[in-house]
Order: structure tokens, then sequence, then C-alpha cells
């Protein structure tokens, strides 16, 4: 018998936490295969029942705050108390979070992220928390890492239909709220110089099919569900270099990611259409410097979502599935 790569993981999951409670071997040579959701899975293992109490939620929690909290996103939020950092978790609980969050991240990213996090948090686990949503080798469990310019989860395909295991958020601020022009030091904005380099092939009609005159609000990311069309020009209108060029800003979204969260977007964008359902919008207002290269900008498709917002400083809004119809709280 053939099984899914949700099998895979969950039987995984289900291994992991195991050998953690009944220290067999398991334990011993598990972290050198280990994923995301296996590191997760040994973590829930471990927590005592007072850290339970505060951190570990039912796959259908509504938080009175937040709403449901395995499809929350926000760019500046903590969805519990203890910070990773600090007494509440031990020396080995907080080193399995960095690894989760380690698996999450490409490895050429690690540096990049590390420095983000330095600038905006202080460093890793300071400022942050974390909530372990559903149960390991259930077939719906999610870690979720929250704090200061981040929301990121991985959920090992226990939310059927959605990338990264629902909307995510990333950002980095280098010091002082507003930036240079240039946004020195800030380790995402090579991705708006990539999409400023199609709107640099675009002819003049192209041009003002882009350019639209206000930046949306950040977090209204919602799919639109038959509500009308994206602002923007349509990916189809995009002759084969230019379309070439958006392929190659895709890749560099996807860049910091680990390959499976990589081909999943993938998948949802190509089960919806492709580039071609997307409309590539570029925001006349908040142009930092006033020099043409457009600091706010969005890829939007039936059900994707890629929001950049590049003025003051670098916040990215993240909802990708491969059906509009797919529920989120976003």
């Amino acid at each position: 018998m053939r099984l899914s790569r949700r099998d895979l993981l969950r039987s995984s999951a289900v291994a992991a936490a195991a050998g953690i409670l009944r220290g067999s071997a398991v334990a011993d040579t598990e972290p050198a295969a280990a994923t995301a959701e296996t590191l997760a899975g040994r973590l829930h293992a471990s927590l005592t029942e007072a850290q339970r109490k505060q951190v570990c939620f039912g796959w259908d929690h509504v938080h009175p705050k937040f709403g449901l909290l395995r499809t929350r996103v926000g760019n500046n939020w903590n969805v519990t108390e203890p910070e990773v950092k600090g007494d509440f978790f031990s020396k080995d609980q907080q080193q399995l979070i960095r690894e989760i969050f380690e698996g999450l991240i490409d490895p050429a990213w690690h540096e990049r992220y590390d420095r983000q996090l330095e600038d905006d948090t202080g460093g890793f686990g300071h400022g942050q928390s974390i909530a372990l949503i559903g149960e390991p080798g259930s077939g719906r469990f999610q870690f979720l890492l929250t704090g200061r310019h981040m929301t990121l989860r991985c959920d090992g395909d226990s939310a059927d239909h959605v990338a990264f295991g629902g909307p995510i958020f990333y950002g980095h601020d280098t010091g002082g709220g507003t930036e240079d022009a240039a946004h020195t030091g800030n380790v995402f904005w090579e991705q708006a110089v990539a999409a400023n380099g199609v709107f640099a092939m675009l002819d003049g009609r192209q041009r003002e099919l882009a350019m639209v005159a206000r930046t949306p609000r950040e977090n209204a990311i919602a799919f639109r569900r038959g509500g009308g069309e994206p602002q923007g020009i349509p990916v189809s209108e995009l002759s084969a270099d230019q379309r070439g060029e958006l392929e190659r800003v895709l890749g560099v979204l996807l860049e910091p990611y680990r390959t499976v969260d990589r081909n999943e977007v993938r998948g949802c964008l190509s089960r919806q259409g492709g580039l071609d359902r997307c409309r590539l919008a570029y925001y006349r207002d908040g142009d930092l410097g006033d020099d043409g290269v457009w600091d706010n900008w969005r890829l939007e498709g039936p059900a994707f979502v890629w929001h950049f917002r590049g003025s003051p400083h670098v916040h990215v809004w993240v909802n990708i599935a491969d059906s509009p119809d797919v529920p989120t709280n976003a």
C-alpha cells in the first residue's frame, strides 16, 4: 500500500512522540530525519500538564480575541502569553522550538531570518510565543509561532487544500520605523526589487493597467469568492519574457521556505489556473523617496494573495489555497 505524504508525516509524528515518552532508540535516532512536524510532535509529548493548559488548544478552538486560532494571522501578536525564551519552557523544549523554526525555513535563509529577529525582537525567542493546536498523529495538528513581524505555522497537511498550513506573515524593520528608499539592510527587500524588475519590462499601456492609486488595507487578504476581480494587470496580458520574469519573482518569494511548502504553493496555484489567473498591481502611494521604485505591490489570484507593503518598512501578508471556497479568517 502506498502511503500519502500526510500518512507518512502522521506516522512519523506518532513514532517520534512515542519515542520521547518511552525513552526508546526512536528518540535517539529521530532528529537525523526529523521534519518540523515530527519535532512539533516531540515538543507536544514533552509538555507538562501545566504547560499544556497554556499553549495547547483543540483543533477548532475559537479565541475570544483572535478567532479561529489555526487560521489567525497578524503582523504583531502573541497567541499565548509565555515567551519562548524564559522560564516557562525547559532548555530542551526551547531547542526543539528553534529546530522546528529552522525546519520551516530554508537553511540559506536562517542567517537572514535571525538578522530580522535581532532587529525586531532582540533575537529568536524574545517576544515570541507558540501554540500547539490539535493532537499529533490525529491528522489535525498545527504548530504556530507568533510575535512581531511573524506568523509562521506547520501542519503536515492537516489543513486540506491550504499552503503553509494557513495564512502567514513576515516582515522586517531595520530600525526607527521608517526605512530609507533603498531599504538598506532589509532582508526581504530583494523581493520588491525583483517585482519592480517586472514593472520595468512593461510598456506604457501595460503600466497603466498595472498602476493603482491607493494601496488597499494591508491585512485585507481574504479571497474574493466572486466579489469582483483584483486590481492590476492580468498576468495573461504579459508577454512570454515578462511572464518568465514573473515566474522568477515567484521563485524569489518562495525561496525562504522549505521545499515541501514551496511545492504546496505551486500545487495550489496550478489547481486554480496558475499565474495566468492572477493580477499584478503596483501602488502609487507610499513610494519612499518618490523614486518610482514601487514599495507596495500585490500578486493576487482566485485563492492566492501575496501582499507586499514596503512603506514605511516591510510587511508581507500571504494567504494561499487551491480554491477560494476554502475558509480562512484572514
